[in-house]
């Protein structure tokens, strides 16, 4: 090196600018979408802005939401999952017909739930690492046998469709508390789910970048060979993504019981797709890898948006389909220049 010569920076060391970190964030799209459709329907429906309005906004995104985020999680992982939706009906009926049929507290109805959600959860784990078949195949598979035996049980045990009311069994305040409770601020009401939501998507922010299991989670959608070569137990990682999923549908089932206190065997079908819609729009990209808790959060409340925003417009309720594809398509472009920004800058 010659004598005065300015020694060479370390690039690792070079400062990174707020824009240029903003730039990379997965969930960018997502904010700026949600921008977009909240000034819209501002305009677009008068009584949009009213926190009455508001309040039932954010409701029916915590619906969403609360599944959204293990969701977002499997799919940075490189994972998907199509029975997350009948799972939720399945997790509120074992609750309902158990508690019903041995006439216990709800309390033990809602305790075994939990342990057969988590169960189907594990055996999507389990059978995706050892039979290395897609994915996708494997949890149609549960998701066709789930829809199956929520109707065919349902209809075996109640002689019906829907289960039997438990609103008057020992254990159902407390529950419905818990899983269902609301309150009232003059004109706003705020359901628990919201808190529940706002919860869940803080865990997870926490695991994905506080925590090793959240590196693990990265390695794995990137790539799985490669981080098994690097020590990742990428079948550990897997299968507790998978149950993350079922913890979830477990609490998103339990809201549904104890909410109306009666359950629908046919509910849930197709909310699998717009728990990884509301994923793919926070950010999450197909491929794995890539995206964030908080994306998935605004992913739901752009839903939220723009299911209640065109009711309160006063339109027919079935451009909401066509607003939902068009604003999947425009995320997911949107998420790919923001995800080859982050290439370029790293």
């Amino acid at each position: 090196m010659t004598a005065g010569a300015p020694a060479a920076r370390d690039e690792r060391l070079l400062p990174v600018s707020s824009l240029k970190r903003l730039l990379t964030r997965p969930e960018l799209g997502a904010v700026v979408g949600a921008a977009a459709v909240f000034v819209f329907f501002s305009f677009a429906a008068d009584s949009f802005l009213r926190a009455s309005s508001l309040s039932t906004v954010l409701y029916s995104a915590s619906t969403i939401g609360i599944m959204a985020v293990p969701v977002a999680l499997l799919m940075i992982g490189g994972e998907f999952d199509l029975s997350a939706g009948v799972m939720v009906t399945s997790s509120a009926l074992i609750s309902s017909m158990f508690s019903y049929q041995m006439t216990a507290n709800v309390w033990v109805g809602v305790g075994v739930s939990l342990l057969a959600t988590l169960a189907f959860g594990l055996f999507n784990g389990f059978m995706l690492t050892r039979t290395k078949l897609p994915s996708f195949i494997i949890t149609l598979g549960t998701f066709l046998m789930l829809t199956g035996l929520n109707l065919g049980f349902t209809k075996l045990i109640s002689g019906t469709v829907s289960t039997k009311a438990i609103g008057d069994m020992e254990g159902f305040p407390s529950a419905r508390a818990l899983f269902a409770s609301q309150w009232t601020v003059g004109s706003v009401t705020l359901k628990v789910t919201i808190l529940w939501w706002l919860a869940l998507v803080a865990l997870a922010t926490w695991i994905l970048l506080r925590t090793r299991a959240g590196n693990w989670i990265f390695a794995v959608g990137g790539g799985a060979d490669a981080a098994r070569a690097v020590g990742v137990p990428v079948v550990k990682t897997r299968i507790g993504l998978y149950a993350g999923v079922a913890l979830c549908a477990w609490i998103s089932g339990q809201h549904i019981l104890f909410s109306y206190d009666v359950v629908q065997s046919g509910e849930g079908v197709g909310n699998e797709f717009l728990y990884i819609i509301a994923a793919v729009i926070g950010g999450c990209l197909m491929t794995g890898g890539y995206g964030s808790a908080i994306g998935s959060a605004v992913g739901a409340f752009i839903f939220g948006m723009t299911s209640n925003g065109i009711v309160y417009a006063q339109w027919n309720p079935d451009w909401f389909k066509f607003f939902l594809g068009a604003m999947l398509l425009l995320a997911t472009l949107l998420n790919a220049w923001v995800r080859k920004r982050a290439e370029a800058t790293a």
